[in-house]
């Protein structure tokens, strides 16, 4: 079972679990011969809490199937969700005049039987994951540094729904192929490596078909499993039949819009707090309000892009941004970990050189370097950088280094392949989540 349909029940069991805890919450608190009338008195004014918490559960990251429920992380976040989904629902009520209803005592106890029952299902679920009986057996063609990456990854997303059940390490293995998928009841295999002889592999595949089997490359597989794209692994014939700029006219006008307009409403909605987020820049150091920086853009234009300063001006070579770094200012480390520090680049938004989504923009020098040392990096440019992005809201935290570059043009080039108005808006739900909790950067 794919990860999206795992996703779409556990959010059904949600609802179900919402539904639930109102229905008991009548139980509990109204004689019997009232429950249908107190149940149609209180759904259509709960209907709105319900959408709270599924919005806030969301958004809190709690529909990632690989976090343990037995977590510190999972506990802190299912806590955050409960206090501010309680609180917007206390307000929601306590505003609407219109309702018929009180819940004081309801809206505790509706919440009291949700997170029971939260608990209930997704720890059954957590269950279920972890079973190999649930699981799709998976069968590796090749040993090599890529299959250990895969079982790797595996290890750590659970929730994927694979078990690594079979692996063809040399082609003489590959003469079992038929016996072994039936003997170990194979259900998807990934071709590593076709040991040199392609054709040979291709043809022992193709004898396979009558299994139903569903048969992925590695490249493909990794994009599966990680949400990213492998670049080591892929060649110009992967961008010419992934990568369809033409199919994506319809889309890029839509979000042309969307940002011109958004940055328009965010920018007069934030104008009244520019006053003083400049007064605490210049009272925490002296220097500049604004830190203007030329950045690459789309098609690799260059353009100026726009921050409140966060670092010292003395004594600053402006080198790369490292962790802990001494020169950010006590304010501009609040203005980091809130990302108010990026409001000024709704500017750029409405000049055209950025969008909400999309890749993070980098100074053209260091473009050139990495362009030098990883393969396909410019190709990160056929978009619009953006404020935030799918590596963003990834939990890593990405060095300067090659080797995080890498990572983050991997987030990069899935997001060029997939990017939709679903999965923009899924970027700017896990970016509110991730600057509540503060991480990110």
């Amino acid at each position: 079972m794919r990860k999206q349909w795992k996703k779409f029940i556990i959010f059904l069991g949600d609802i179900i679990a919402l539904h639930l805890a109102l229905f008991l919450t009548i139980v509990i608190r109204y004689p019997q011969n009232t429950w249908l009338i107190n149940w149609q008195r209180h759904w259509p004014n709960f209907i709105l809490v319900f959408i709270i918490w599924l919005l806030i559960l969301y958004i809190n990251d709690l529909y990632n199937l690989n976090i343990k429920t037995t977590s510190r992380q999972y506990l802190v976040r299912l806590g955050n969700t409960t206090i501010i989904s309680t609180f917007l629902a206390m307000v929601y009520f306590y505003l609407k005049v219109a309702s018929n209803i009180t819940p004081k005592t309801n809206l505790l106890i509706f919440t009291i039987i949700f997170l029971i029952l939260f608990f209930i299902v997704r720890s059954l679920y957590q269950l279920l994951i972890h079973s190999d009986h649930l699981k799709e057996n998976l069968a590796i063609i090749g040993y090599n540094d890529k299959t250990k990456k895969l079982l790797e990854e595996l290890e750590n997303k659970p929730a994927a729904g694979y078990v690594s059940a079979l692996i063809f390490k040399n082609k003489e293995e590959l003469a079992s192929l038929k016996q072994k998928i039936k003997e170990k009841n194979i259900h998807t295999i990934v071709v590593g490596d076709d040991f040199g002889q392609a054709q040979a592999v291709n043809q022992a595949l193709f004898e396979c078909l009558v299994y139903k089997i569903s048969f992925f490359n590695y490249p493909s597989f990794y994009e599966l499993l990680t949400g990213k794209i492998p670049v080591e692994e892929i060649d110009q014939n992967w961008f010419l039949e992934n990568i369809n700029e033409g199919s994506k006219n319809y889309f890029d006008f839509l979000k042309k819009i969307l940002d011109f307009s958004s940055a328009l409403i965010m920018l007069i909605i934030t104008l009244p707090f520019w006053p003083l987020i400049v007064l605490a820049i210049k009272l925490d150091s002296p220097g500049s309000i604004f830190f203007h920086q030329q950045r690459l853009g789309k098609n690799e234009k260059n353009f100026q892009i726009i921050k409140f300063r966060t670092m010292r001006e003395k004594d600053n070579d402006h080198s790369l941004t490292l962790p802990n770094d001494q020169r950010i200012t006590k304010i501009g480390s609040f203005l980091r970990r809130t990302r108010l520090d990026e409001i000024p680049q709704l500017l750029n938004i409405l000049k055209g050189e950025m969008s909400f989504i999309g890749p993070r923009p980098e100074r053209p020098k260091i473009v050139d370097q990495l362009e030098e040392a990883i393969p396909f990096y410019k190709t990160r440019l056929l978009i619009k950088p953006g404020l935030t992005g799918w590596d963003q809201i990834s939990g890593d935290y990405h060095s300067p280094s090659i080797e995080d570059s890498l990572k983050k043009l991997q987030y990069d080039l899935y997001y060029l392949k997939h990017r939709s108005i679903y999965l923009d808006l899924a970027i700017i739900l896990k970016t509110i989540a991730t600057v509540m909790s503060r991480g990110g950067r």
